[in-house]
């Protein structure tokens, strides 16, 4: 398994440019499944989870053609209705599957997904919302079987704002003739991003007055072309990196919008941001890291895919603070190693307390999921000495050109092979 070797204590300095959107990408990829028309997809990030959604889509009867961030997808043959564990248990999001399968066929087999060990994330608000369209679903052998002799609109009350259940749900409803309105859903920027290009498909999809999503379904839907939105998570992680090696960085190509409870946070903690519609600069800051209590909430609060490169800023800030993780259970696991690096952390249930320390010490770490993987190379670019961080794969799985990104911007962070002894 390949491992990153970082020699830290530099500042990030210069311009980075961000990728498209894994979280957006990922379902709209899924979404070609409703039509057998070409669709054409730009800025689609070449990362781990990519790559298994494209063999998903061929195995499930679909052609690919995919180069330079630019995926052309077109029919090839009868499409299928079923998946192999092999694939699924690779990522979690391939159960959005269900939902455009269900639709074009009224049946679908979908194994119990796998993924990142940082909590249950059950699909249960996806069958519920299926069940409510007049789907009968099962679980059997690891298998979800969902069936529908006939599948209606409805109104569907989420109980949890899902991003999976709100895109899946979507996707199904698109296919549905008459209105399906879907409400508590998620209102990430991804979410509006799938929205985007289902309506350029031909879907009629509105936002009602009270945030509900309004669907009038169509009988059939057509090819399309869409160019993927900017990451905010990987925005975000670049920022938090250049604060926290203290460094003078442009984050390029992004959103600022869609980070912008972080961007609070970061000026309270003491940094200074220039903001303009397209990019953010984080300035070259000296002083004391104030510490700034963060809470994770569903969008537009503070991302949980950001709490662990967060808790990594935090633990060199002049004082305590404490992270809240109220989405994902059992999402502390970066903790532990972060600790071994001369990190202050305790954690109970939901809270961490971290209390900050003058500066973090290189040590050998390894990922245990993709986030917590991020935090632990911002914690390597920051100390002195030589990091080892394993279990990279994790890493991969949500950020293009890592290590490219991070040489421009000054970083010695190397990708080592230790079974071929080779960088």
């Amino acid at each position: 398994m390949d491992r990153f070797i970082i020699h830290g204590g530099k500042k990030l300095q210069g311009t980075v440019h961000i990728s498209g959107s894994k979280n957006a990408a990922l379902p709209i990829l899924v979404a070609t499944l409703l039509t057998d028309e070409p669709c054409v997809l730009h800025r689609v990030p070449n990362l781990r989870d990519v790559r298994t959604t494209l063999k998903i889509l061929e195995y499930l009867g679909k052609k690919v053609e995919y180069k330079n961030n630019t995926v052309t997808i077109t029919a090839d043959g009868v499409l299928k209705n079923t998946l192999p564990y092999e694939l699924v248990k690779q990522m979690r999001a391939s159960f959005w599957v269900a939902g455009p399968l269900l639709a074009r066929f009224k049946t679908a087999e979908i194994p119990l997904p796998g993924g990142c060990a940082i909590g249950v994330r059950p699909v249960d608000i996806h069958l519920k919302g299926f069940e409510k369209l007049g789907a009968e679903c099962d679980i059997k052998s690891g298998n979800v079987m969902i069936h529908a002799p006939e599948l209606t609109p409805a109104k569907i009350v989420l109980r949890f704002p899902s991003v999976g259940a709100t895109q899946n749900l979507l996707m199904c409803a698109c296919l549905i003739p008459g209105e399906t309105i879907l409400e508590n859903v998620a209102k990430e920027p991804e979410v509006d991003d799938v929205i985007a290009f289902l309506n350029k498909m031909g879907a009629d999809i509105r936002v009602g007055d009270k945030g509900q999503l309004i669907v009038q379904g169509k009988t059939a839907l057509h090819g399309a072309e869409h160019t993927v939105v900017a990451d905010r998570i990987e925005t975000g992680s670049y920022i938090l990196a250049a604060c926290a090696t203290r460094g003078d960085v442009t984050v390029t190509g992004c959103v600022p919008e869609h980070n912008s409870i972080l961007l609070e946070d970061l000026q309270e903690a003491g940094f200074t941001l220039d903001i303009t519609e397209d990019s953010v600069r984080v300035h070259s800051y000296g002083g004391d890291i104030n510490p700034v209590r963060v809470r994770t909430a569903p969008y537009p609060g503070f991302a949980t895919d950001l709490q662990a490169p967060w808790m990594t800023l935090m633990t060199l800030c002049n004082g305590t603070a404490e992270v809240d993780e109220d989405i994902f259970e059992n999402r502390f696991m970066h903790a532990p190693e972060l600790v071994r690096m001369g990190a202050n952390i305790s954690t109970e249930k939901s809270v961490a307390r971290v209390t900050g320390v003058k500066e973090l010490s290189a040590a050998h770490v390894q990922a245990s999921d993709l986030r917590g993987g991020m935090a632990l190379v911002i914690a390597g670019l920051c100390a002195a000495g030589e990091t080892e961080v394993e279990r990279v794969y994790h890493i991969d799985r949500g950020y293009e050109k890592l290590e490219e990104k991070l040489t421009a911007l000054g970083a010695d962070i190397r990708r080592y092979n230790p079974e071929k002894n080779e960088f």
